[in-house]
């Protein structure tokens, strides 16, 4: 499962090259869609998270950009009782506010309680630029440090963003393939 974020579609940046790629090497692969992804909703999107993966297995596969690493790791968080991801890679994920993006301070407030949810992911992946103007490295850093994992740096990437000349994301499909 794939989840873009803000201002963004299924079809935009790598997402349906991932998504080819996963489907191709046997692993079946959506794209969700967030509702009004250019005026988001945090309730919307947790919920719109929350009807694609409801509680995740082990044969599960995750794959979040920016603001979607944000709802999905706030659908995880409320999860009870046992569940699992096998696979889960967030690329540009934060959980703090960002400065060069206040309209989300809204969406993002609160951030999510990440205690133990490393517990319940296989194999984790996190994924930034070294150049991002709309998420800062350092939240990035943090979110893989609240993770205890560390980060996948690919030079000159910006915000991975088609217009950051990024329409492939080899760095996430080596994560889970």
């Amino acid at each position: 499962m794939i989840f873009h974020g803000y201002a963004a579609s299924p079809r935009d940046h790598w997402f349906e090259w991932l998504a080819k790629r996963l489907t191709d090497a046997g692993i079946p692969t959506r794209i969700a869609t967030f509702p009004n992804s250019s005026d988001p909703s945090s309730d919307q999107w947790v919920t719109t998270v929350a009807g694609e993966l409801g509680t995740p297995g082990e044969e599960i596969v995750v794959v979040a950009h920016s603001l979607g690493c944000l709802a999905v790791l706030r659908h995880l968080a409320s999860l009870a009782g046992p569940w699992r991801v096998g696979t889960l890679v967030l690329v540009s994920g934060f959980v703090d506010t960002l400065p060069a993006l206040p309209a989300l301070d809204d969406f993002i407030a609160g951030g999510v309680n990440l205690e133990g949810i490393r517990d319940h992911i296989g194999s984790l992946t996190i994924v930034r630029s070294d150049d991002d103007a709309h998420v800062p490295v350092e939240l990035t850093d943090r979110l893989a440090h609240l993770l205890d994992t560390s980060t996948v740096v690919v030079p000159g990437a910006g915000h991975f963003l088609a217009e950051d000349g990024v329409t492939r994301l080899p760095q996430a499909l080596r994560a889970i393939v």
